[in-house]
């Protein structure tokens, strides 16, 4: 998978950091910022959703279509399209143009919108990777969880740089009987929640 990258994914990654590093260093205000995970975190995406159970991928929170990239390249390996939410109208525009330079437009489906008003609409997840603002995940993952595929994986990032805003968020997680999840330290901070089977 890795491996064998396309140039012109490898290419919109390199930009999207570059941009994404630079956005970091000169004043651009945080809601107009990429925001987005760095490329060990992708890479552990791309592992992952390689490996759920045969189902729907859906991210929440598209950004300029960073981790979408990363993203593709399981969705090659699998079969099917992943399915991504935008909320910014500005921010879903720049992740299609990103997707479209990286030639993966038949691996992705982009849905400019709030994601809390979309999921319902979806079952048999198999994969889910959440990186909204914060104070969308409780919903989100009240959603996510019982739409989730036995087996199936949920991934919420910035449970280490915004480990105060999501401190309920963490306890509502370890609290829930229906996943098994443990926090990766691994970038912002990311935790992994494995649907479990029912008895």
């Amino acid at each position: 998978m890795f491996h064998e990258t396309p140039k012109p994914i490898l290419e919109q990654m390199a930009a999207l950091e570059e941009q994404d590093a630079k956005d970091r260093i000169d004043g651009t205000p945080m809601h107009k910022r990429l925001r987005q995970i760095p490329a060990e975190t992708g890479q552990l995406l791309a592992l992952l959703a390689a490996s759920a159970p045969s189902g729907l991928c859906i991210e929440l929170g598209t950004s300029a279509g960073y981790s979408g990239l990363w993203l593709s390249l399981a969705m090659a390996q699998r079969g099917g399209k992943l399915v991504t939410f935008e909320l910014l109208p500005e921010k879903a525009e720049m992740a299609r143009k990103t997707f479209k330079k990286a030639k993966v437009e038949e691996l992705i489906e982009l849905v400019n919108g709030d994601a809390r008003g979309h999921v319902s609409q979806y079952d048999e997840i198999a994969f889910c990777f959440m990186d909204t603002e914060k104070e969308m995940y409780p919903d989100l993952y009240d959603l996510v969880v019982p739409r989730l595929l036995p087996g199936g994986l949920l991934l919420a990032d910035n449970l280490t740089s915004h480990a105060e805003a999501l401190a309920e968020f963490r306890e509502k997680v370890r609290a829930d009987s229906r996943v098994d999840s443990v926090l990766i330290p691994i970038g912002s901070g990311v935790l992994l929640c494995r649907k479990r089977r029912s008895n």
